[in-house]
C-alpha cells in the first residue's frame, strides 16, 4: 500500500462517527435541550459507561437511597429513574406524562436538586439521594406546600401536581420570601393541560406565608 493511501485511510477512520459516539452526543444534546426548555436538570451524575463498567441486557443489582431509606433492586441498563421508582419500588407519586423531559411531571430531587426522572437513568444514581413527592411529607404530616395545594384547589386531573409541588418546595427551600414572579419562574417548566396555574401560584404563596 502506498504511503498516501495509508494516510487517507487513517483520515477516513478519524472522520467516521462511531455508534457509541453518536448516542453519547445525542444524549447530551437532549439533556441540554431539557435544561434550556424547562430549567430542570436532566442529570448531573457521571454516566456508568464513562466509568468503564459493562452491564449486560439481563441487568444488575443496585442500591438506591430513596426518601432516606436504602433499597436494593434489579435494573436493566435501559431502566429510567421513573421506572425504577414506580415499577420497582412502588413510589407511584412520581408521574409519567410526556416521558421525554418536556413537562416536568416526573420531577424529583437528586441530592436536593430538581431533575426529570424520565431523563435520568437508574444506573447513574450511584450514591446520590433521591427524594420523591412521598418524601417531602413528615410521616402523616403533609408539607405546607402539599396542604396549600389542597386548600387552594391547585390540582385538577392531578398528573402534573407532584411535579408542581416538587418545584414549589424547592423554591421555598431556597427562597423564604418569594414574589409571584419567583413562583412563576420556579414552575415555568411544569406543564398543566388543565390550566390550574393561578391556583398553583396562590397555593405556593400561601405556603410561603405559613412557613415563615
Amino acid at each position: 500500500m502506498k504511503k498516501d493511501d495509508h494516510s487517507s485511510n487513517k483520515d477516513k477512520a478519524k472522520r467516521r462517527l462511531s455508534r457509541r459516539g453518536f448516542i453519547r452526543g445525542a444524549g447530551l444534546t437532549t439533556a441540554g435541550t431539557v435544561v434550556l426548555q424547562t430549567g430542570v436538570k436532566a442529570f448531573e451524575s457521571t454516566p456508568t459507561y464513562a466509568r468503564g463498567d459493562l452491564i449486560g441486557t439481563d441487568g444488575t443489582e443496585i442500591e438506591m437511597m430513596v426518601n432516606g431509606r436504602k433499597h436494593k433492586l434489579h435494573v436493566e441498563p435501559r431502566t429510567t429513574l421513573t421506572t425504577a421508582l414506580r415499577d420497582h419500588l412502588g413510589f407511584t407519586g412520581t408521574k409519567v406524562v410526556c416521558d421525554r423531559g418536556a413537562c416536568s411531571a416526573c420531577t424529583v430531587f437528586l441530592d436536593g436538586k430538581p431533575v426529570n426522572a424520565c431523563m435520568t437513568m437508574a444506573l447513574d444514581i450511584g450514591q446520590s439521594e433521591v427524594t420523591t413527592i412521598e418524601g417531602v411529607a413528615e410521616g402523616e404530616e403533609l408539607h405546607p406546600v402539599q396542604e396549600a395545594f389542597i386548600e387552594h384547589d391547585a390540582s385538577q386531573c392531578g398528573y402534573c401536581t407532584p411535579g408542581m409541588i416538587m418545584s414549589s418546595v424547592h423554591l421555598l427551600d431556597n427562597n423564604a420570601n418569594p414574589t409571584l414572579d419567583d413562583v412563576k419562574h420556579a414552575t415555568r417548566g411544569n406543564l398543566c393541560r388543565c390550566g390550574t396555574y393561578p391556583h398553583v401560584f396562590k397555593a405556593t404563596m400561601a405556603a410561603a406565608e405559613k412557613m415563615k
